[in-house]
């Protein structure tokens, strides 16, 4: 494993660590605000947070590295609007479903994108090691002991979340497409700039904005934006330069071991012996997926 790898995975698992602990100010923000004006105005502050980081960046580079550049960011406006379509679609389902499911359902069911990247990308001839299908298996079978405590049973709310789970999947692998052909940072901003425009169109029609309802939710909204968002999905980008899709995805699922964690320490949940083999499942599908990725399905031999 090289050192670009390893700070890869150091960097998700840094992004996955925020956004568990966002999970708390997602629920508390939607106890003023609607699901809709909530994800714009969180993407729209992500965005701005990025703009001095871009000007930043842009400013130390020498001439011979933006000439570098050029080939690159003549699509990064189409992949900006491919990723940000993805992420909206995401954010938008998680955030409306919410509504009608619970918690641990919408957490588990969320997590399935470790099991849609590698199957979605069998589709574009992505090439997926035995060692990383069952590595996505055990850490799908820990978020289910994590996530779910009663009867499961698709609900509205758990439909919604299962949408959720196919579009961050395509935005995992949009962005493992996309990370490592184009500026990641500018790449980022785009994104949020066009979830935050799609999500404001539906929010100007179906929901109300008042700077009361505003200042009610500045602190879960300024969390979500600047750190969920800002820092959280740019980080991710800038690792999947590094990182296969499916990797990725495996590590990034441990955002529920940290939205556990972030309930035991700022809400008092106690988290039962189920929970706790559900983050050492999810632990040890990280590790398999990493320690051998490229063991591949045994061949068939041929008989006479």
């Amino acid at each position: 494993m090289t050192n670009k790898v390893i700070q890869a995975n150091v960097l998700m698992l840094i992004a996955a660590s925020i956004w568990g602990f966002a999970f708390v100010a997602q629920r508390v923000g939607m106890e003023t605000m609607g699901p809709h004006w909530f994800n714009s105005l969180r993407f729209f502050i992500g965005a701005i947070a990025l703009i001095p980081v871009v000007m930043w960046i842009d400013s130390k580079k020498t001439k011979a590295s933006k000439q570098e550049l050029k080939p690159s960011t003549k699509t990064l406006i189409f992949g900006g609007l491919a990723a940000g379509v993805l992420l909206f679609v995401g954010a938008t389902f998680q955030q409306v479903g919410l509504q009608y499911t619970t918690a641990g359902k919408a957490g588990f069911i969320t997590g399935m994108y470790i099991f849609f990247v590698p199957l979605i990308g069998l589709f574009f001839q992505m090439k997926t090691g035995l060692g990383t299908w069952l590595g996505a298996i055990i850490a799908l079978w820990g978020l289910y002991l994590l996530s779910i405590n009663d009867d499961f049973s698709l609900s509205k709310g758990d439909t919604l979340q299962l949408i959720c789970a196919v579009a961050f999947a395509g935005h995992v692998l949009m962005i493992g497409y996309l990370a490592s052909r184009m500026d990641v940072v500018k790449l980022s901003l785009i994104q949020f700039f066009v979830a935050g425009m799609l999500a404001m169109f539906l929010a100007l029609y179906f929901e109300q904005l008042s700077w009361a309802i505003i200042s009610s939710t500045a602190v879960p909204l300024l969390f979500a934006g600047v750190m969920s968002t800002g820092i959280a999905y740019t980080l991710q980008t800038v690792a999947q330069q590094h990182a296969h899709p499916s990797h990725a995805a495996i590590i990034l699922s441990s955002e529920g071991v940290f939205a556990v964690l972030g309930g035991y320490l700022l809400l008092n949940e106690v988290l039962p012996p189920k929970g706790l083999l559900g983050c050492s499942l999810i632990l040890m599908g990280m590790l398999i997926s990493q320690l051998m990725p490229d063991v591949r399905w045994p061949k068939r031999t041929k008989t006479a």
